[in-house]
């Protein structure tokens, strides 16, 4: 498909710069503080399966390993980026394919994980979630965290989209509400939370400003500190990325 060979070659292209910019500690404590905490709030995941979808290297995979004992798989699409999950973290299996197209068994696992992944799958964003779905046990949860639309700044992200190389063709915000009703026969929506503001952008997502880490390392905690300062402004309007666990019915 297009759009699979798009994002294929576009990480392979960006994939050591990528791993760079977010794999540095300051981008690993922002995700673990802000993102992978809230997401994995309430799930027992010590001794289950647990996926990592549009894995990379495999970011949150140790935190996976470390907090919740968890038993992780790699999936990614591009070879480049998942070249040093097998290294990083010898003892998880590393699977190099789509996710739309996994061709692992039913009912693999008791929780998926995708960060910051889905907005790459466009317009297959929807066979990606019924494998997801197809993938999961009964009562197991799919957690992500995406950029999403109806924020106050979706229109300047999609100007950016479209004319910055660093993003490929095909991505685009989430639209959570219609990926409800879409779904609300497979899944039940349990959580959904509003984040990120200032270190969401030049912490998280400093790639995309071209920061050198130099620099972005002076600066990151005291953005996090204020990042916590803001979280209860957080809202639909005034974020820039949304949490969610959706249990499969």
């Amino acid at each position: 498909m297009h759009a699979e060979g798009t994002q294929k070659q576009h990480y392979n292209r960006i994939a050591a710069d990528y791993e760079a910019q977010y794999g540095d500690p300051d981008g690993v404590t922002y995700r673990e503080e802000f993102l992978y905490r809230p997401m994995f709030a309430g799930l027992d995941l010590e001794g289950r399966n647990v996926l990592e979808a549009l894995s990379g290297s495999g970011h949150a995979t140790g935190y996976l390993l470390r907090e919740k004992k968890a038993l992780v798989t790699g999936l990614d699409i591009s070879e480049e980026a998942i070249a040093s999950f097998p290294t990083r973290w010898p003892a998880c299996q590393a699977i190099c394919s789509p996710i739309i197209a996994s061709g692992l068994p039913d009912e693999s696992f008791d929780c998926i994980v995708v960060v910051m992944g889905l907005h790459h799958l466009h317009p297959h964003l929807s066979d990606a979630l019924r494998e997801i779905h197809r993938l999961l046990r009964k009562g197991g949860v799919l957690c992500f965290t995406e950029p999403h639309r109806g924020s106050a700044f979706s229109r300047l992200r999609t100007i950016w989209y479209r004319h910055d190389p660093l993003f490929a063709d095909n991505e685009e915000a989430l639209d959570i509400e219609a990926l409800k009703r879409e779904c609300e026969s497979l899944f039940e929506f349990r959580i959904e939370q509003h984040v990120g503001s200032v270190a969401y952008l030049l912490v998280l997502n400093s790639m995309i400003f071209r920061v050198p880490l130099w620099l972005k390392r002076i600066y990151s905690p005291a953005l996090m500190r204020l990042e916590k300062m803001l979280a209860s402004f957080h809202s639909r309007t005034l974020s820039l990325g949304v949490i969610c666990q959706w249990e499969k019915k």
